[in-house]
């Protein structure tokens, strides 16, 4: 089984839409600037994306990977230390020049039906991050994974929130008292 990897202009649509969408918001941003900043053709875009919203979900489903890969590299530690790593990565993330808010929580907003194919990616994303933090707490022999695995996304979506609006250290600390607490041994 081989595998296929993107066409260059396909990938340049890519890294512009992602560089535009999580800077200025994806309804902002439209078809014809991406094409002339990524240097391809109006065919060539739509051979690749039929429509704005086939580019929105890719874009979407590239975060998501980019997201599982950060957090599968971070294999060092007990699941607990593990799951603190992750946490810690986001708040220097977030606490970062480059840091726009998060790119699930920006698109779903741009995006209020949750039956749209766009919000299912996101949807799927939010399962999976759910999911590992269930699965590293379960691993980590904490008594409830399902109900403390909620109470991390509510962290977690406070986060990215948080580091938007709010002062960067009164937030990573707010983070740290939040893990300390659902995270008692």
């Amino acid at each position: 089984m081989s595998v296929r990897t993107a066409s260059p202009a396909r990938t340049r649509v890519m890294e512009t839409a992602s560089r535009l969408f999580y800077g200025e918001g994806v309804h902002t941003v439209g078809i014809d600037r991406i094409i002339a900043e990524a240097g391809v053709a109006k065919a060539t875009f739509y051979h690749h994306f039929p429509s704005k919203d086939e580019l929105v979900r890719a874009y979407i489903v590239e975060q998501s990977a980019t997201q599982r890969g950060l957090a599968e590299s971070v294999r060092e530690g007990s699941p607990r230390q593990r799951l603190h790593a992750v946490f810690a990565y986001m708040c220097e993330f977030g606490a970062g020049p480059a840091f726009r808010g998060c790119p699930f929580v920006n698109t779903a907003a741009e995006y209020p039906d949750p039956g749209h194919p766009v919000r299912e990616a996101i949807a799927a994303h939010r399962r999976w991050n759910r999911d590992l933090y269930r699965d590293l707490l379960a691993a980590d022999g904490h008594p409830d994974p399902d109900g403390t695995a909620d109470v991390l996304m509510l962290v977690r979506d406070g986060l990215v929130v948080g580091f938007d609006l709010d002062d960067p250290a009164t937030v990573r600390a707010a983070v740290e008292k939040a893990l300390s607490r659902v995270l008692k041994p």
